[in-house]
């Protein structure tokens, strides 16, 4: 049941970072569900030890949910430096 939840967050965590960078007409759900999942990854390995949250993506919480989010956004960004030099 984590996974499921896990994908269903990310799909949705992904495709409001995509929304945020301007990225959303470029992406499919796919890539939103990858992208969201990375980016929780990613954001709760940097706001574990930063800020002290403990979140995880298999339980829906808002905390998490949120680091989800800036996670992807943060990766996207990182794509978007090396695909183009620049942050849109």
């Amino acid at each position: 049941m984590g996974w499921i939840i896990a994908i269903i967050v990310g799909g949705v965590a992904g495709w409001l970072a995509s929304l945020v960078m301007n990225r959303d007409a470029s992406m499919g759900i796919i890539w939103n569900i990858i992208v969201g999942i990375v980016g929780a990854v990613l954001g709760n390995l940097l706001a574990g030890p930063l800020l002290g949250i403990d979140t995880t993506i298999q339980t829906f919480n808002l905390p998490g949910f949120l680091v989800a989010i800036v996670g992807a956004i943060v990766l996207l960004a990182i794509v978007n430096l090396v695909q183009r030099g620049r942050v849109r």
